[in-house]
């Protein structure tokens, strides 16, 4: 199969492509229901799903709503948001 998506960082990078084009085309509800699914992800799935939605999903979906200057607080749920906010946390800025 060609399109078959088999690591759970490349399902995270392709289901951050489906939020951002939902935020894009302005169908915010879709998106925060994105947001909202990706969060249970990072909640009960396994360490690799965790760290892919940490590190592939919040990473890119944060990065793109930046440079589109959309506000974070407003749709990311609370666990995404903490993940979000612990690189810079981190680094002390």
């Amino acid at each position: 199969m060609k399109n078959q998506v088999t690591t759970d960082y490349k399902q995270a990078e392709r289901f951050a492509e489906i939020t951002k084009r939902a935020i894009i085309t302005g169908n915010i509800i879709r998106a925060k229901k994105c947001l909202i699914l990706a969060e249970k992800l990072f909640e009960t799935g396994n360490q690799e799903t965790r760290n892919a939605i940490s590190n592939v999903y919040v990473f890119s979906v944060s990065s793109f709503m930046e440079l589109k200057n959309c506000s974070i607080s407003n749709l990311f749920p609370k666990a995404l948001k903490t993940e979000y906010i612990k690189p810079i946390n981190t680094t002390g800025v």
